[in-house]
């Protein structure tokens, strides 16, 4: 049963860098290389970003990518760019492989550490390979719980917690979320961004007048129409969306 459990985590580990790799920044393409839980056979200089993640699954998730990148995101004509924020996309596609996930912002830690962690708690790293220049970069993946419903989920049930026990989400109550209107998106080159100026027009992908979505931590919930408030903008919820519809 060990060699079983070993088989799906690497196919698993697997399946989150090929996730990954194409929401990677990377001055060449990537390609997925053997997955191992040796960390001698995946030493790379460069630095890391591990998020934990929650839901249907917990666990911890890492990019670790060269020098370069970090130092080309450093030195962008745009300003200085934080590194977790460029490889975020990355990591929650990572994670989204085992389902339905919430990922935390991330922290920097240097590629050792979190390549014993990892190592440590069972979990899988995954190079990142760039033809000729060898290992740019690596997807780690350490899953510590999942949630597998049937009868071995139903004690976590709220009615079988004990008369009185408040619900776990109670806790979440005072949380604080960051909400954003969204008019629309587009896709643009470094080059476009680079000639943008003062007066230059930016074409979205939605119709004027559309509905605007409103999204909590870049998760989308509801649509609605912009109002203008006291001399501020504001949304009118006009939709609530499912979450078979967030996709």
């Amino acid at each position: 049963m060990t060699i079983g459990t070993n088989e799906a985590s690497l196919a698993r580990a697997e399946a989150a860098a090929q996730a990954a790799v194409a929401l990677l920044p990377a001055s060449s393409p990537l390609s997925v290389g053997a997955p191992t839980q040796n960390v001698d056979d995946v030493a790379i200089a460069g630095q890391a970003v591990r998020a934990r993640f929650a839901g249907a699954a917990q666990g911890e998730v890492a990019i670790i990518v060269t020098r370069d990148l970090v130092e080309a995101l450093a030195n962008s004509p745009m300003g200085s760019l934080d590194l977790s924020q460029a490889v975020r996309p990355a990591l929650e596609a990572a994670a989204a492989v085992l389902g339905p996930v919430v990922v935390d912002p991330g922290e920097l830690l240097e590629p050792p550490q979190v390549l014993e962690e990892i190592a440590g708690a069972g979990g899988v790293l995954v190079p990142l390979i760039a033809n000729p220049l060898g290992v740019q970069a690596l997807v780690g993946l350490s899953v510590a719980a999942e949630v597998t419903g049937g009868d071995e989920a139903e004690p976590s049930r709220p009615a079988e917690r004990g008369r009185g026990a408040p619900p776990a989400f109670d806790l979440l109550h005072d949380v604080e979320m960051e909400v954003t209107a969204e008019l629309g998106r587009t896709r643009m080159s470094v080059r476009e961004l680079l000639s943008l100026a003062p007066g230059a027009v930016i074409e979205l992908d939605r119709a004027a007048g559309g509905p605007a979505d409103l999204l909590v931590n870049g998760r989308l919930i509801a649509r609605g129409e912009v109002v203008v408030i006291d001399e501020n903008f504001g949304i009118r919820i006009t939709e609530i969306v499912g979450p078979g519809d967030r996709a």
